[in-house]
């Protein structure tokens, strides 16, 4: 067994991945911040996208009013949820005295994104449109 400052990493004749040595918390706190980061880059995104869908639509739109409030809320709190990920992957989750602090932030991170999703839910839901047969229908019956 080799440790590194990334943590415990085994050799192939190792037979148990603990050993004496703790593994490197920062390591793992940051590639989770990281990967957590990336899933919130995607729906940012994806919101982008549907708040400039919505505005090109207009306020004649059904529930325009509805989407572009609870829209422009997610993107907000998505904006918050990524400036704590840099915060929470930037301490050192080694220094016990600041343990205390990243569990607060990263508890907040955390019900942060739940709320996210919880809104992203209405979103879908309100921002139905139709589609498969009653779509084609619909457009054939406009030409």
């Amino acid at each position: 067994m080799q440790i590194s400052r990334e943590g415990v990493s085994l050799e192939p004749g190792d037979a148990s991945p603990r050993g004496n040595q703790p593994i490197n918390l920062n390591h793992y706190a940051t590639k989770k911040s990281v990967a957590e980061s990336m899933l919130d880059v995607a729906l940012f995104m994806s919101n982008a996208m549907r708040l400039k869908v919505v505005l090109e639509q207009g306020p004649s739109s059904h529930y325009y009013a509805t989407l572009v409030t609870l829209i422009s809320i997610s993107l907000l709190l998505q904006v918050v949820i990524g400036v704590l990920l840099v915060v929470i992957a930037r301490v050192n989750l080694n220094e016990v005295e600041k343990q205390w602090r990243l569990n607060q932030l990263n508890d907040a991170a955390t019900t942060l994104v739940f709320l996210t999703v919880v809104i992203n839910v209405f979103i879908t839901a309100f921002g139905a449109h139709k589609s498969g047969f009653l779509a084609v229908r619909a457009s054939r019956n406009l030409l």
